[in-house]
């Protein structure tokens, strides 16, 4: 029974919705007509925008042949030397989102036209909601420039491809000539210290007519001289990243880490705390073997590192050598002939739309306000009579 009440009195509901509706429909269909043209108007008055789309693909990482093969041999510095730029699709993002880039970009000679009369920042802004960049899962990074011109929309895509790839040679060969030079200085002393080493004991072997050592001594020897090149060389991996860290970076802790352990290694196998004055495998040997077996072992030492150190430097010398980018263009924009935006048809429909669901509202509104009680007349008289008075 109740149910059956509940369902006639939505019905009335629904009907008196109804009734609302018709009663005022022609205030319905003037208020849509009149939203609808409004809506084809403003879709007419908005520039057809074209958009020009690149793809670039950022350096992938290297395999396991050619230079690879010799950075492999070359240690931790080589490593860090052939580097390059290779942090992924999202540092090439921050590059090309970077305003050295925006700027070059701005004063440009086929783009400076269109930024004529504009203070630097609201240049820098305009671009910035002109183009959009994109990496996807690919790595691919997407470049979308927006215009009204669609060959200026192509140069400007275009622009920030080249503008990429100069930006990442620049900062390539000045991270490559920084660790050559460094290299280069570090070579130079270590080429002194190898001479003396040879000539001590070519003079040492001439005067005391030492030819030959026991086997368990060059043993020895060899081992110490290995470590201590290991050891050179995570000095110098150390002082390339002291001058581009702080002693808090975890790199520069690592590496730290590293030549404590080397050392203390060391220190064990000399049995005098590291400073290599004495070889427990060779302390039976008396006098002259045994000073024979200190100077080898120091040049043994410096040939070490002077092999880790030349390989370090030729690996610093290829990349400075690089004058392009390792940057891949895969698709260049090309002038669009095709709108990408507005939609107008969708716009007018769905201002359109908008307004008849507003028309609606509005004639409930009326019929409401119709069929108000006379107290609540009053009260919405009194409400607007106090809403404009300002005194």
């Amino acid at each position: 029974m109740e149910a059956d009440k509940q369902l006639e009195d939505d019905e009335i509901r629904v009907l008196e919705l109804l009734r609302v509706v018709f009663k005022r429909k022609m205030l319905i269909v003037k208020i849509s007509a009149l939203t609808a043209v409004a809506a084809v108007c403003y879709s007419l008055a908005l520039p057809n925008i074209y958009s020009a789309t690149a793809r670039v693909l950022p350096p992938q990482k290297e395999g396991g042949g050619g230079i690879s093969a010799l950075l492999g041999q070359a240690g931790g510095l080589a490593g860090l030397a052939a580097g390059g730029l290779g942090g992924g699709s999202d540092l090439y993002l921050g590059i090309l989102r970077s305003r050295s880039v925006a700027d070059a970009i701005i004063g440009s000679s086929g783009l400076a036209d269109g930024f004529k009369g504009k203070t630097m920042e609201l240049a820098r802004l305009q671009l910035s909601t002109s183009v959009k960049f994109q990496s996807g899962k690919d790595g691919i990074i997407t470049i979308t420039a927006d215009d009204k011109d669609p060959k200026r929309a192509t140069r400007l895509a275009n622009a920030f491809v080249e503008e990429l790839g100069k930006t990442t040679v620049r900062l390539n060969l000045s991270k490559a000539g920084t660790e050559r030079a460094f290299l280069e200085k570090r070579l130079a002393v270590v080429k002194k210290d190898l001479k003396a080493a040879e000539e001590s004991l070519r003079a040492y072997s001439q005067s005391n007519k030492v030819v030959q050592m026991e086997a368990q001594a060059k043993a020895s020897i060899e081992g110490i001289a290995k470590l201590r090149a290991e050891l050179a060389s995570k000095e110098v991996q150390l002082a390339v990243l002291t001058s581009k860290q702080t002693e808090q970076s975890p790199e520069v802790k690592a590496v730290q880490s590293s030549i404590r352990g080397l050392k203390s290694h060391i220190g064990a196998l000399t049995g005098n705390g590291g400073d290599g004055e004495a070889i427990p495998a060779v302390g039976r040997v008396p006098g002259v073997g045994l000073e024979y077996a200190r100077r080898m072992r120091d040049l043994k030492a410096q040939e070490a590192i002077f092999e880790q150190l030349t390989k370090q430097y030729e690996v610093a010398k290829l990349n400075e050598a690089k004058d392009a980018s390792s940057l891949q263009v895969l698709d260049e924009a090309v002038v669009p002939t095709q709108k990408s935006r507005p939609a107008r048809t969708r716009l007018v429909v769905m201002i359109t739309a908008v307004g008849f669901f507003a028309s609606i509202m509005l004639a409930f509104l009326l019929e409401y306000l119709e069929h108000l009680p006379e107290s609540d007349r009053k009260t919405l008289h009194d409400i607007r009579r106090y809403a404009f008075r300002f005194k």
